[in-house]
């Protein structure tokens, strides 16, 4: 038979060995490189040469070289990925919005009180200039508070918009990168022979991608991998790569959205769709968390705000002449928005043709919300569909004109078409734009226009409780005088002028606790709160201030005292226009506190969660894949043995080759 076959036996075990531990030792070397698969050199019996004697064994062959890979268990990994980088992201954002909501003296709650707080000095000392000095200073440290707030949210946003921009930069480069390693592995695939290097080189980019976006991954033919975004937009496909671009929101210009660019054209991507990656949460945020902080703290200074200036509006201030100058606003407050989307109807000069404007008639019922305004979805004329965005949303029907949560809704002719939408934004730009508009302290309206009083003569136990302006009594209005005419609390009244001409007349009932008139009556502007009880006969007096008394009447302090307490914030519109329920300044930062607290608690917990489960899909994808270095170890004591083992059959082959040669020669 010769010592050709078993040299050739030997040649053969000690390639198999030598490629063994070349691959063993090519483990080692990237045991702790990133996304590398640990790599094996698979070998096959050569098959056997056929003689009389039977068939002999050739020896082994190396067949191919082999990457530990689970498909299953690498893309699980990648999703866990995706998921814990959007939930850290959002976690991280929910951190720096908990910021502006600050508890104790650094609140806006308690600004906002100690401005208030501040009126029970003035009714204590109407005419006092320092003490009107102290609450226009208060005033600005409100205004500066709400100010810092929005700008601080502005911040946030700016920020958002950044970490955006850098994110998709990430995301074009690792797209570009993937679609020249598809090229690589294709160009490589009609060898027979798979790229593990590659290979390992796209799935590591693939892992790095699904941080910033979840993907989905469809293979091709020529061993290629497509690449898609959660939505299913195509990112990658074989050596082709997209791009995506942050543009502005088409239904929120002041807020950032992703766009595909489609061959020039930009499709901006629904939020929604993106499953997970850090864009994903760091839009999750900015369309729900900031939307929210912004609504919560615009809630606050429109309610505060519009309350102050309506109470100071009904006062008399002490510019001269005294009684005789209209008192000013206290405050300036943020205009609500209509914003038509950029996909809105346009005419031939590119301005929208359709518009919407809002007004606010009831500050207290305005709700931390944003709304969305689209043609009625069963083609019904003059009829709108409002959507609040809130959670869960509400779905609405209105017409032009009506008055939806404390604003009035008009919408302009020609009408949008079917396909507009409108964002409505009553309160997200209060905060920006409140400023203390007040400078002189005598603008101060401390003074109330009307004065009541009980006459002396009377026998019941009635005084003067309180006197409250509801509205400004007309200029042609004059003195009203009540009478009751039993001991059951009915009465009489008469508004008459400075002749004593009867102006209007009416009758009422009083009971213990509620304002005279009953509402909805009214006699001049005015609720009278009574303490005691009247008597038949009792007459009460409710006359002009007379200018003389002006600058030591508190009535307008003491009612803008009262806004402390008053439900002003979060009032429910009900179905006959009136509202109910609401809270105080105080309760509704509270209240903004908890929801942001939320929030933040449910982010802490869904990142700590996320981050394990990525952390236990990372390590079950590496206990297939990852290098162990005492296994490789003790296999490449193996394989070197294994190697001195075929190098001991050759030296064999060679020594009977030189017997053979020996003998034939003697």
């Amino acid at each position: 038979m010769g010592a050709s076959p078993l040299m050739s036996i030997g040649l053969r075990a000690m390639a198999a060995s030598y490629a063994s531990m070349q691959t063993t030792s090519h483990n080692i070397a990237n045991a702790s490189v990133a996304g590398y698969s640990r790599q094996e050199a698979q070998l096959a019996t050569s098959a056997g040469q056929y003689t009389g004697a039977g068939f002999f064994g050739k020896g082994v062959d190396v067949t191919t070289v082999t990457r530990a890979h689970d498909e299953f268990l690498t893309r699980a990994a990648a999703t866990a990925t995706s998921l814990s980088a959007m939930d850290a992201a959002r976690q991280d954002r929910l951190s720096q919005l908990e910021s502006v909501f600050p508890t104790g003296e650094g609140g806006l709650g308690y600004t906002v009180n100690q401005f208030l707080n501040s009126m029970s000095d003035l009714a204590s000392r109407p005419g006092d200039s320092a003490t009107r000095q102290t609450v226009l200073a208060n005033a600005q440290n409100v205004a500066t508070m709400f100010n810092s707030a929005s700008n601080q949210l502005d911040s946030i946003q700016a920020g958002v918009s950044s970490d955006l921009r850098t994110s998709v930069s990430q995301v074009n480069g690792l797209a570009n990168s993937i679609a020249q390693v598809n090229q690589q592995i294709a160009a490589l695939n009609g060898l027979g022979q798979a790229p593990n290097d590659l290979l390992d080189q796209r799935d590591q980019l693939i892992n790095q991608l699904s941080s910033l976006v979840q993907v989905s991954t469809v293979p091709a033919d020529d061993g290629s991998l497509g690449v898609f975004i959660s939505g299913g937009q195509r990112l990658v496909l074989g050596n082709q790569a997209a791009q995506l671009q942050v543009t502005q929101d088409a239904d929120d210009p002041s807020r950032s959205a992703i766009a595909l660019n489609d061959n020039g054209t930009l499709r901006q991507m629904d939020s929604g769709t993106l499953g997970g990656g850090s864009i994903a949460g760091l839009l999750r945020f900015q369309n729900d968390d900031l939307v929210q902080g912004r609504n919560l703290i615009g809630q606050l200074a429109a309610a505060v705000g519009s309350a102050v200036n309506q109470q100071q509006m009904l006062g008399v201030s002490l510019q001269q002449p005294l009684g005789g100058v209209a008192s000013k606003p206290l405050f300036a407050i943020g205009a609500p928005q209509a914003v038509p989307a950029t996909t809105n109807t346009k005419d031939g000069s590119g301005a929208y043709v359709a518009s919407v404007a809002l007004t606010v008639t009831d500050a207290s019922a305005l709700t931390a919300a944003n709304y969305e305004l689209r043609a009625d979805p069963g083609g019904a004329d003059g009829v709108y569909q409002l959507t609040r965005l809130s959670t869960p949303p509400l779905v609405m029907s209105i017409a032009s004109g009506d008055v939806v949560d404390g604003m009035r809704i008009d919408i302009s002719d020609p009408p949008p078409s079917a396909t507009d939408r409108f964002l409505l934004k009553p309160v997200a730009q209060a905060a920006a734009g409140m400023a203390a508009l007040l400078q002189d302290p005598r603008d101060l309206a401390a003074a109330s226009p009307l004065t009541a009083t009980a006459t002396s003569t009377n026998t019941g136990t009635a005084a003067i409780a309180s006197l409250t302006m509801n509205s400004l009594p007309p200029e042609a209005a004059g003195t009203a005088q009540i009478s009751f005419t039993g001991d059951s609390g009915d009465y009489t009244w008469q508004l008459v002028d400075d002749d004593n001409n009867v102006l209007s007349s009416g009758t009422g009932t009083w009971q213990a606790g509620q304002p005279i008139p009953t509402p909805p009556d009214d006699i001049n502007g005015f609720s009278l709160n009574l303490a005691g009880v009247p008597r038949d006969g009792d007459t009460l007096t409710v006359a002009p201030t007379q200018a003389a008394y002006i600058a030591t009447n508190n009535g307008n302090a003491l009612a803008l005292t009262s806004l402390r307490d008053a439900a002003l914030v979060g009032k429910a519109t009900l179905a006959d226009g009136s509202t109910s329920g609401g809270v105080t300044a105080t309760d509704a930062y509270a209240s903004a506190l908890a929801d942001i607290g939320v929030r933040v608690q449910t982010a802490n917990t869904a990142a700590k969660t996320s981050a394990a489960m990525a952390s236990q899909a990372g390590d079950a994808a590496s206990a297939v894949s990852g290098v162990n270095l005492d296994e490789e170890a003790a296999r490449l004591i193996q394989f070197q043995q294994s190697y001195q083992a075929a190098a001991k059959v050759l030296q064999i082959a060679q020594s009977i080759f030189e017997t053979l040669l020996q003998t034939t020669s003697s």
